[in-house]
């Protein structure tokens, strides 16, 4: 039972995403990875939302590009955690996207991290935070990822300085 979803507005958005479920994967998460549009299908989008909650998805990861609405659509019919992945996807280089994505009506936040595969890495570490807040082992799991960031860094510098 996958306790994250990750929507796409667009099958092109799929090379953007790919690092997403990579993260989710590495942190031993399940996750639904699949295309639904807020415009094209809205009944679609309606009917995955519902029987993901049934069972038991807790957080929403949502990326499209140019109106960007998929978050938005998700965030109206859940009151489970929304993560919007602006995709750059214009000649406006993403940014009808991020405002798209971050500008939500009150009640209905999404959660909006950065552009392309940067956000796509971001919203799959934010939405393990989350579940992390009632797993203690996924908790472990992410401070050890953070640990080898840390000796990834330490290791650069030495091998700079060597």
């Amino acid at each position: 039972m996958p306790k994250v979803a990750v929507f796409m507005g667009s099958a092109s958005d799929e090379k953007v995403m790919r690092p997403c479920k990579e993260v989710l994967d590495s942190l031993g998460l399940d996750c639904a990875f699949t295309v639904t549009s807020a415009h094209r299908t809205p009944e679609r989008t309606q009917r995955l939302v519902e029987e993901l909650e049934k069972d038991g998805c807790q957080v929403f990861i949502c990326a499209a590009g140019l109106a960007a609405h998929l978050a938005g659509a998700v965030a109206a019919r859940s009151i489970r955690p929304v993560i919007g992945v602006p995709v750059n996807a214009s000649s406006l280089g993403g940014m009808d996207a991020l405002l798209a994505t971050v500008q939500m009506p009150p009640g209905y936040p999404v959660a909006t991290v950065a552009l392309d595969r940067v956000g796509a890495k971001n919203a799959a570490w934010l939405a393990a935070q989350i579940l992390a807040l009632r797993d203690p082992d996924l908790a472990d799991r992410i401070r050890a990822a953070r640990r080898g960031f840390a000796d990834s860094v330490e290791q650069a510098a030495r091998d700079l300085r060597d």
